[in-house]
This record gives C-alpha cells, structure tokens and sequence, in this order.
C-alpha cells in the first residue's frame, strides 16, 4: 500500500499545526503510523491521497449515519450556498431544524443551536448553574463532553487515548468544581451528593458511553441518575452528541425510556457539517439571553448550510424502517467481530448499542472506565494496521466508536468481519 502522498502532506502539516492534525486522535498518535490524507469518500468507502479505497467505519466519528456524500444531503448544501453561507441573522432553516427535533425529543421544550458539541455541552452547563444557582458539576470517568475547561477532567476521546485525564492549561480552580464518579456505578454519584449538599448543579452524562468505547448504562443506571436528581434539586444532562438520532430516532432517552432535563445535540443533526445544539425544560431554557441572565452567543449558531444538511439528515432518518435496518447491520458486525475472535482464540469484548460498537481488546466484561482501560492497547494498535492494510478503516483508537451508517451492505459487513478475522489471526 502506497502512502507518499500521505506521507508528504503529513510532513507538511507538521511544520505548522500542532502534532499535524486538527484534532489529536486522527494523529495515529495511539496506533503508530501515517494518518491517511483523505480525498473523498462515497457511500460506504472513502479514497486517500495515494489513491487506496476503505471501506469506512469511522463515519467521521458518527455523523454520516446515512453515508457520505449522500444525494439528499448533497443537493440540501448546494441550494442552501447558492443564497448565502452565512448572514448571522435569523433564518427559517434553524427554526424548521428545531421544529423537528422538538417533535423527535419530547424532553427538548426549548434549544438553541450552536456549533459543536463542545459548545453544546459547555452552554448547558452554564445554564444548569444559572437555573440552580449552584457550581459543581458530577461527571464521569472516561466520558467526554468536549475540551471546555471543566470538562477535561478524567475525560475519554482523545484524551483517554493520550493519557491525559486533566488537561494542562487548566485552571485547578476550573477543575475544582467538577466531581468524578464512575460511570454504572448510581452509589458512586450518591455519595458525591451526600458530600457536597446543596452544591451540585447538574450531572452530566453520555448515556451510551462512546468515548471509553461503547459501555452500555447498566439496566436501572440512568433512571437511578434521574431520580438522584430529583431528590437532591440538581439538572441531569445527557450528552447525546453521539447518541442523537444514532441509537434511535429519539436519542439514547427513547431507548431507554429517561427524560433528562438537557439535552446536547450534534454529529448527526448537521448531516455531517459542523452543529450543535442544547436544549430541554422551557423554564430551564429561558435562563439564556435575551431572555434570561445566562449569556451565550455565537455568529455561525445556526449556520444555513449546517441547517439545510441537518434537515435533509433527519429527513431520511424518519422513513420507515431506517432504524431496524440500522440494528440489523449493527448485529451483524458485532457478530462478525465476535466470530473473527472465537475463530482466532484472541481475547475481544465486543460492546454494542445500536449501529455504534467497539471491539476491546480485553476480557469480559467492559462496564466500567477501569475495564475499558484493562484493554491490550498494543493489541488494538495492530489489529488497527491489519484492517487498514485490508481496506477497512476503523478509528485510530481502542477508546472510540466504529459506525455502521445505512449504505453499508451485508456483503460490507461480511467482508470486514473476514478481513477482522485475518487481522486477529496475524496477532
């Protein structure tokens, strides 16, 4: 497999951003190895500058649940450019957006849309602490919720996958406000309470771990979190940046029947262009301005081609049977990675929700933060350059996602599983 391309541009982007990548995991950092320079990409395959096609399960990181390049996403961009990028006033794309999300999320009576999930998270944590008047904030080891300064706390994504639980430039007094408990452990976010009485703002949370990889919430977890909340006068955030129209049509809070009282929103309603969003209780959401105290902003917030991208996005996730299809495919590569394992004798949990999945290099079970990170990372790094060097592209990273989007096929998935196989056997 030719890479000089790759490699050159790689070189190339060295010299003048950080690392040569705009986000620290497309590095290969964790894997060892040249990032491919991707060129395109079609359906299920995307092409690099060398030329190699992959077969793509990173889906950039979740959002091209319906592919790339998708006819209906394609033709919503190009109409909306062709009357403006950008105006930095109202538009009847951010409303129609809001308006379908709303109908999809009942727990989401108000939102404002933002840029990234980063802003998502960050905005409704701001809002959590303005409503409640209190500062801390209970998250969880190994969950992300982007790079804002309180959140890099024993945080998963990139950071898990460069050890860097508390990010430098943070502020001790920033960390200071956020408590860790663990995740699938309801005892451990009770006893945060008890020890911080009348101080907890909010609890936020992914209620699909995606950032340690794929950690379902233990049955009763997230109703427990809820009514921990209730009890104690604090918010519950999901983070559903990842969750959002991905493991139902309604988010992770449809799938497991739990109403939080924010919600944070990305990946997938953008349709693969960079959005965000927050929202939840109308009383809860009348703390931002203009109509409350709580101050957030943004120039690019409802961005007319992310908009246009996002609702021909949710558009075609609300045909009928999208989602059946979705946990069809999703079984079948789980159970094509559990196969590949049994056949090669190489020790892999395999965690599922939906159409996302991770294969751990570890034994069973992974629940928690502590069994994610038990994982032979080694391991995860060549199983990674097999599949690579077959044509299958997976995330640079044992602690991430892999996405199976609708235009996967069977034959795709069976073909990955035999190239998982091949991978795992030269182990």
């Amino acid at each position: 497999m030719r890479l000089d391309n790759s490699e050159r541009l790689f070189a190339r982007a060295r010299r003048l951003i950080p690392g040569g990548v705009n986000s620290p995991v497309r590095s290969f950092g964790a894997v060892g190895g040249t990032p491919r320079f991707i060129v395109s990409g079609s359906g299920a395959h995307v092409r690099d500058a060398d030329g190699n096609e992959y077969l793509d399960f990173v889906g950039s990181w979740g959002p091209l649940v319906l592919g790339h390049a998708h006819p209906a996403v394609v033709e919503a961009v190009q109409r909306a450019a062709a009357d403006g990028t950008s105006f930095g006033a109202p538009t009847e794309g951010e409303l129609e957006l809001a308006e379908l999300i709303t109908r999809t999320m009942p727990s989401i009576e108000m939102l404002r849309l933002v840029n990234s999930g980063t802003e998502a998270a960050m905005s409704a944590i701001r809002i959590a602490r303005a409503y409640t008047g209190r500062s801390k904030l209970i998250k969880f080891n190994g969950n992300y919720h982007g790079h804002a300064d309180a959140l890099l706390v024993k945080a998963g994504s990139g950071a898990a996958t460069y050890g860097v639980p508390t990010s430098a430039g943070v502020p001790p007094g920033y960390a200071a406000e956020t408590l860790v408990a663990e995740f699938n452990a309801l005892a451990s976010v009770e006893a945060l309470f008890e020890a911080n009485v009348n101080q907890v703002a909010a609890v936020i949370v992914e209620p699909v771990a995606g950032n340690m990889g794929v950690v379902a919430p233990a049955d009763g977890f997230l109703a427990g979190l809820s009514r921990v909340c209730d009890e104690n006068g604090a918010l519950l955030i999901f983070d559903e940046v990842i969750t959002g129209f991905r493991v139902a049509y309604g988010g992770a809070q449809e799938r497991y029947r739990v109403r939080p009282d924010l919600t944070c929103l990305g990946k997938i309603i953008g349709g693969g262009l960079p959005v965000g969003a927050y929202g939840g209780r109308a009383d809860v959401m009348q703390m931002a301005a203009p109509l409350g105290p709580a101050y957030q902003a943004g120039t690019l917030s409802g961005n007319p081609l992310a908009t246009a991208a996002g609702i021909a996005c949710l558009r075609e996730l609300a045909k009928p049977g999208v989602f059946e299809t979705l946990e069809g495919l999703g079984a079948e590569a789980e159970a094509g990675l559990r196969a590949a394992a049994d056949a090669t004798g190489v020790a892999v949990t395999v965690n599922r929700v939906g159409s996302m999945l991770t294969a751990f290099f570890a034994a069973p079970p992974v629940t928690t933060w502590a069994e994610a990170a038990s994982s032979e990372t080694a391991q995860y790094a060549a199983f990674f350059h097999g599949l690579l060097e077959r044509g299958v592209y997976v995330a640079p990273s044992q602690f991430e996602a892999a996405f199976v989007s609708l235009v996967h096929t069977a034959e795709d998935i069976a073909f990955a599983a035999d190239q998982a196989r091949e991978a795992m056997a030269s182990l």
